[in-house]
């Protein structure tokens, strides 16, 4: 019988897009390991190096001796007091009222959408904005309009045209891309966001921890929490542990406990995985040197590709090398993985076609030394040997 599944499978092979899974075993100071070698990662989101932070552990082990599992949704009896705690915890961070803990940031994404919007309203998303986001409005049934990547005056133009016919509208971005590392102009989409009555949200997965003075992210420590509706994040990047969350109004959030199905029908995070949460808000309020050194190290790297004419997107620990074409993205990709640094190749749809690359995601475990002989690896997998190499 013909299911159909052999033949999109042997499209996306010829077409360089087969997705596979490698088994590996990642290691402290920005390593990992996979068929017995040891690796660079230079793929991981673990930003600040906090999933290997023995407080961590330790805050988790100490949830273990009592029950390891939630044992049910957050409305029957899965809510304890640690949920409780991360929830203040998150919103005092954030610089709003009030949080709800979602089982990951997808879940978020998708539960905040489909609660707040309906087939009467639009969202009007950044075209890079991340999957989870447009599935969110796919499941809420609301009309979605895509405005050009970080184009507030093209966005300004959609809203005026297609606002006055929906009852509810929303601004959907990501702060700091997750695939081209740029920033997103945050005070003028606060303007459209008042100017046109709509809800805006704000995705600061890859932000939080990273920017700010304490790791509030971009939106609190600009001074624009008052501005937007939704923060989201997650606990799965910089603050190296597991789970989503959006930071709200208290009306929101008790909205969201009713009408968000994600929250609804999901068994809570384990208290073992809350506990390690809040050491992780707590350490990452204090590690005002592992995000100088992230910084430093990220724009040290795409300065050094980017004086060999490599072209280099972002402005974040996130540094895309471009590569062009599929096969050329798992070229580089294998290349880089001989010579002992693990770079996944990022293609279609998750990018744009034409637009695979490297995706560098760079972690304060790495050093200035490492990234010099990643500078000569791309240049020799690219064709050409550096000077002196």
């Amino acid at each position: 019988m013909d299911n159909g599944i052999t033949p999109h499978m042997a499209e996306r092979k010829a077409k360089g897009l087969l997705r596979e899974l490698a088994v590996v075993e990642r290691l402290p100071g920005g390593k990992l390991m996979s068929g017995g070698r040891e690796f660079f990662d230079l793929s991981s989101n673990d930003y600040l190096g906090l999933s290997f932070h023995p407080a961590l552990k330790e805050a988790a082990f100490g949830k273990i001796s009592r029950a390891f599992g939630s044992g049910a949704s957050r409305l029957m009896t899965g809510t304890s007091g640690c949920h409780a705690d991360l929830e203040s915890a998150v919103a005092s961070l954030k610089g709003k009222e009030a949080a709800l803990i979602f089982n990951s940031g997808y879940q978020a994404n998708v539960g905040v959408i489909s609660a707040l919007m309906g087939k009467y309203d639009a969202v009007f998303a950044d075209r890079l904005s991340h999957a989870s986001i447009i599935d969110g409005v796919k499941l809420s049934g609301a009309r979605l309009f895509r405005f050009r990547h970080n184009d507030t005056e093209h966005l300004s133009g959609m809203l005026r045209a297609k606002r006055p016919g929906v009852r509810r509208a929303m601004i959907v971005t990501e702060s700091v891309f997750s695939m081209d590392g740029d920033v997103a102009p945050l005070e003028e989409l606060t303007g459209l966001k008042k100017e046109h009555d709509a809800f805006l949200m704000v995705d600061e997965a890859h932000a939080t921890g990273v920017f700010g003075p304490e790791g509030e992210g971009r939106v609190h420590s600009e001074g624009l929490a008052d501005n937007v509706d939704i923060l989201m994040g997650t606990f799965s990047k910089a603050l190296g542990s597991f789970g989503g969350y959006v930071a709200v109004s208290g009306e929101m959030k008790e909205y969201l406990i009713n009408f968000s199905r994600s929250f609804i029908y999901s068994t809570a995070l384990p208290p073992a995985v809350i506990a390690a949460n809040l050491k992780a808000i707590e350490l990452v309020k204090n590690s005002h040197g592992r995000r100088s050194k992230l910084l430093s190290l990220a724009g040290y790297l795409r300065q050094g590709l980017k004086s060999l004419g490599f072209e280099v997107l972002g402005e974040s620990q996130i540094v895309p090398v471009l590569a062009g074409t599929n096969e050329a993205a798992m070229k580089m990709s294998r290349d880089l993985r001989e010579k002992g640094f693990w770079a996944a190749p990022v293609r279609p749809p998750t990018v744009p076609e034409g637009e695979a690359r490297i995706r560098l995601s760079i972690s304060s475990e790495h050093t200035e030394n490492m990234l010099s002989e990643l500078i000569k690896a791309i240049a020799y997998c690219a064709g050409g040997r550096l000077k002196n190499a």
